[in-house]
């Protein structure tokens, strides 16, 4: 697979060209796109240029607690950075512990190995550069401006692409999160709802083998969350070391405008509430990739393309309309009756009507076998001038 990395000083090399494609970010929305595009063809059978751009290299940067439902890692056949699973959530209050058994498992997995084995399924063009902002169907870079007539913005929050003037904290609608990494084991996928630990929030521990991770998610950004991770961390007998932490979405935004697809982050397909957002983040990426592909072997239009996967996101906003509304009431419940809100889940009966509902959110099945990808030279359709 074709690389070209950032240099330094007189080393770096100016980075240019017209392709089909520009995806950029390449995390879990930017590789299921790229993964729905491999072997992608135009209409006269020569192959699409497409390329991804990031900032960091593929599975540089860690930036959650790296959680998903295990059938989404066997859909895409990515259990190879499978850590671990869980058939249980184990939900603390000031009040009690109790024990939810979960109708599917959820699993733990290594952030590296999944995007690497995400992107082996793909086979467009990458490389390192820091994106800056759009002018048309052109993507400014530190390293120089690429066109395409199909733009994929997959960069996060701050959705770079999009034609407004920023979304920033704290009176952005996100979220923020902090976690730290101490070696241990534990068996526990647990979670605490205690205000003494976040007013509006939880803390949880995501084990991963031989990893803890262990971290505190505010839904209001005002509120500093280092403090308490640190105490969490310390209350489990763990150490707080190798932090990492993001802002998170809890607003699911337009996924299509002013000619550019958004997908993930960007288009803020994170779930309010569990601020689950990898899962969606490969639904609606594969989604994007299913629209672009009929747009590039011809069978689709632009616009109709835009239009189609706008209205698929749209589909889904009542669901995450939803679970806001759950996000914004979970801090306002009087903590003895939320204890026994907490208490009733571990009916099975009623454990498997929600969490069956939530999985339906953005289902396993959604995924299909990836496309066989073709290698071939970095060798843009038209090159730079």
């Amino acid at each position: 697979m074709p690389e070209r990395r950032t240099k330094r000083g007189t080393e770096r090399t100016p980075l240019g060209g017209d392709y089909d494609v520009l995806i950029c970010g390449a995390s879990f929305a930017g590789l299921a796109v790229a993964r729905e595009l491999a072997g992608a063809v135009r209409p006269d059978g020569s192959p699409a240029q497409v390329l991804m751009l990031d900032r960091y290299e593929v599975g540089e940067r860690q930036t959650s607690a790296c959680g998903i439902p295990t059938a989404w890692l066997e859909a895409l056949d990515l259990m190879g950075a499978h850590r671990q699973s869980f058939g249980e959530l184990v939900v603390t209050t000031p009040y009690g512990t109790s024990r939810w058994p979960l109708p599917w498992t959820f699993s733990t997995f290594d952030y590296p190995e999944l995007c690497a084995l995400i992107r082996a399924q793909g086979d467009c063009a990458f490389e390192t550069a820091k994106v800056h902002g759009r002018t048309g169907f052109t993507v400014h870079t530190d390293r120089g401006d690429l066109t395409a007539p199909l733009i994929v913005d997959a960069l996060g929050w701050r959705r770079m692409l999009a034609p407004d003037d920023g979304f920033q904290p704290p009176d952005a609608p996100l979220s923020r999160g902090l976690e730290v990494h101490p070696g241990g084991r534990s068996d526990d996928l647990a979670l605490w709802i205690d205000r003494s630990i976040v007013p509006a929030g939880y803390g949880w521990s995501f084990p991963a083998r031989e990893e803890l991770r262990i971290g505190v998610g505010s839904f209001d950004p005002r509120f500093h969350v280092k403090d308490n991770t640190v105490k969490l961390a310390r209350d489990l007998d763990s150490d707080p070391v190798r932090f990492q932490g993001n802002w998170i979405p809890h607003e699911i935004r337009p996924a299509a405008e002013d000619g550019v697809f958004f997908c993930g982050d960007s288009a803020g397909h994170c779930l309010p509430l569990t601020a689950e957002g990898i899962r969606t983040a490969l639904y609606f990426g594969i989604a994007c990739g299913r629209e672009l592909r009929s747009v590039l072997d011809g069978s689709t239009a632009r616009e109709e393309a835009l239009a189609r996967y706008g209205a698929f996101s749209d589909a889904h906003e009542w669901k995450f309309r939803w679970m806001l509304h759950a996000q914004r009431a979970v801090p306002r419940i009087w903590p003895p009756l939320l204890h026994g809100t907490v208490r009733s889940m571990r009916s099975r009966a009623l454990v498997n009507w929600a969490f069956g509902h939530y999985l339906r959110i953005a289902p396993p099945e959604f995924a299909a076998p990836a496309h066989p990808p073709r290698r071939r030279p970095a060798v843009p359709a038209r090159a730079a001038a």
